[in-house]
């Protein structure tokens, strides 16, 4: 299957979570090929998970090269342009340390109990109020955007308003571009007024922090603050509030699994991993990194100055990492995953992620005995026109008296 003209990427309109057939077939006979996405300039698309390893963590391919160019992408606006998303090491890297201390293992250990608490909270507002319930807007949405608001030192209050913004900020058609001006701009105010007030009254969260390696290190710009802020807001909430539906909509439509795990719910952090390797959490592919030098993937040349788009969720069912990729094994022991990225730009919350998603699975699992769909399968409403996968409406049920 080798391409003369660039193909249109993504290659066909994506349902539930369901991953493109045609990227099995990438994989064997053309790894590595041309595409064009919505918007942009074309690219190379890279499907396996060796090569996708190599883009995204071998400094002879550029995030910063992007600069100037107009890089390929699935919406009008470019991605966090300035923003961290936008730097190389060790410009990246120094915006990096300016807040992964609050993302280390021990630090978000030292959270799970605060996660903990608010999880049950949420269950306990689901049995009061009873059955059914609607998964994201009951549990999956409130659970990490007040862990992020906690941890940033944001009014979780205003949760309504972030979801908004966020959908904005990831929109790929479900806001047209004056809508995504208008509020990104919005949520960009928003986070100018708080860090106005942290300079006014000082306080010891992690906004707090930005402010004072601002103010008094001068360790980051004024963009850079603003940029760090707001990027940390969404997806410090959205990947997460996306995978826990996403999580429990695929347990759900494999019974065996979820068997196994309510049985022995000390697997929940192994279930975590392969349900990140599993579930295709983009919409399509993710920000390009430009050649800096020729190189050499799968046997084609990538031409210097030439972008490369990686499709993680390919990279996750590659046949020659996973025995039967396509299918979900909590038990399974083989390579890592790259649902989190790799290299410089691995999401720096990761292990904020873990313990949510963590936190979420065992909890729903142990005190909603028999969770399952309220109706039917059919009844969940999927997410479209922005760049995260999942349900919009998750209705579920359970047995009343355990």
């Amino acid at each position: 299957m080798t391409t003369t003209e660039p193909k249109a990427f993504p290659f066909t309109e994506l349902v539930r979570l369901d991953v493109d057939p045609l990227l099995a077939q990438l994989r064997r006979e053309e790894p590595l090929c041309r595409v064009q996405m919505a918007y942009g300039e074309p690219a190379w698309l890279a499907t396996r998970y060796e090569d996708v390893k190599i883009v995204l963590g071998d400094p002879r391919f550029s995030r910063a090269a992007a600069t100037g160019r107009d890089e390929p992408r699935m919406r009008t606006h470019r991605p966090q342009d300035g923003g961290i998303l936008s730097l190389d090491p060790p410009d990246h890297s120094r915006l990096r340390r300016l807040v992964s201390k609050a993302f280390t293992m021990r630090r978000i250990e030292a959270l799970r109990p605060r996660a903990q608490q608010i999880a049950d909270g949420l269950v306990d507002a689901m049995l009061a109020k009873g059955a059914p319930a609607d998964l994201v807007e009951d549990f999956a949405l409130p659970l990490p955007i007040t862990v992020i608001c906690e941890l940033l030192g944001v009014p979780v209050e205003d949760r309504t308003e972030f979801r908004v913004w966020s959908d904005a900020f990831l929109s790929t058609s479900k806001f047209t571009f004056d809508e995504v001006v208008e509020n990104v701009g919005k949520l960009r105010a928003y986070m100018t007024g708080l860090i106005a007030e942290r300079r006014e009254t000082p306080r010891d969260d992690l906004l707090g922090a930005l402010v004072v390696a601002r103010d008094e290190e001068d360790r980051l710009s004024e963009e850079e603050m603003l940029s760090l802020a707001e990027g940390l807001l969404v997806a410090g909430h959205e990947t997460t509030a996306s995978q826990i539906p996403n999580f429990v909509y695929v347990l759900l439509t494999n019974p065996g699994q979820l068997a196994m795990l309510r049985a022995d719910l000390d697997l929940a952090p192994r279930a975590v991993e392969e349900l990140m390797r599993f579930v295709p959490l983009g919409a399509g592919g993710g920000v390009a990194r430009y050649a800096v030098e020729d190189v050499e993937l799968s046997g084609v040349t990538v031409r210097a100055g030439e972008p490369v788009v990686v499709n993680l969720a390919s990279a996750n069912r590659d046949e020659l990492v996973y025995t039967s990729p396509d299918e979900l094994d909590l038990l399974r022991k083989e390579a890592s995953h790259v649902g989190f990225g790799h290299g410089p730009h691995h999401c720096l919350g990761a292990p904020l992620a873990r313990m949510e998603l963590q936190v979420a699975l065992r909890t729903l699992l142990e005190r909603l005995p028999g969770l399952r769909f309220a109706g039917s399968e059919g009844d969940v409403r999927w997410k479209s026109g922005v760049a995260t996968r999942g349900p919009e409406h998750l209705p579920l049920t359970w047995d009343p008296f355990g």
